[in-house]
């Protein structure tokens, strides 16, 4: 798991690459879009450029990276989650410098690169997926609940698909 010195309080355990790989997004996260937020088309191909090769190795970047069409069947744990773009462009949720969203910003944030943005983020993921994360906590309580075994896919699939988005998966130390 990868630290980050600057923010010590954001604590994904989930690479960008990993999470592409698992199944993330319906496969559809780097599609081509039209931005409302930044009035421009953008093209697959040249957005994942930025990205590190080694991030689309043993991936098949047409069905999970790039597809214009949502398949829950890409994603880890067989669920449609999320909202769609237009929602969160009409929420203000979305600003310019990262038209894809909150992927696109980790993606980068990941990389190195610091923004005015990353406190707002940070605080979306603290909220989600933090120590008192109401996705993750959620997951925890029903997990418990159910005397289960932190990885039960069984227990809200569609919880965790969200987190993995969000770059977090359940560890045994969470139900401790």
């Amino acid at each position: 798991m990868k630290t980050f010195k600057d923010r010590p309080e954001f604590k994904p355990n989930l690479s960008p690459h990993q999470i592409l790989k698992m199944g993330a997004f319906g496969g559809t996260y780097f599609r081509p879009i039209y931005s409302s937020v930044t009035k421009k088309h953008y093209k697959s191909e040249d957005v994942i450029k930025e990205y590190p090769k080694s991030w689309f190795k043993d991936i098949d970047i047409e069905k999970m990276v790039t597809s214009s069409k949502y398949d829950k069947k890409v994603n880890k744990y067989g669920v449609k989650c999320g909202s769609e773009l237009e929602d969160w462009e009409k929420s203000g949720w979305m600003h310019e410098q990262d038209p894809y969203g909150w992927f696109q910003w980790y993606c980068r944030f990941y990389m190195g690169r610091r923004t005015d943005d990353d406190k707002r983020q940070i605080k979306r993921w603290l909220a989600l997926a933090g120590p008192k994360g109401r996705f993750k906590n959620r997951l925890v309580n029903m997990i418990k609940k159910k005397d289960a075994k932190y990885d039960d896919a069984s227990i809200s699939p569609v919880i965790r698909q969200t987190l993995l988005h969000w770059g977090y998966q359940i560890t045994p130390g969470d139900i401790k």
